[in-house]
């Protein structure tokens, strides 16, 4: 009964703040053309973040191959080009 009791007064509760609180604010511009340019810089970013990881792997994947080969290495009797 206790635990009817208290679920009914946290709903009265949290009704009652519901006017209080904050008015909503647009994040997003209401006209259609800004909001195409937000999407647009969006996708944009995401491209290039995208890309730049890709980039990335492609780079680790040559450093290991060129490792795999012993090319990074130095050899001991190789003359110098004095």
């Amino acid at each position: 009964m206790l635990r009817m009791f208290l679920i009914v007064f946290f709903l009265l509760i949290g009704a009652t703040m519901l006017p209080a609180a904050e008015p909503k604010v647009d994040v997003f511009a209401t006209a259609s053309y800004d909001r195409h340019i937000i999407y647009q810089a969006l996708v944009f970013f995401w491209i290039g973040i995208i890309g730049l990881v890709v980039i990335i792997a492609m780079k680790l994947r040559e450093i290991k191959r060129i490792q795999d080969m012993g090319i990074d290495e130095e050899e001991k009797d190789a003359p110098f080009l004095d």
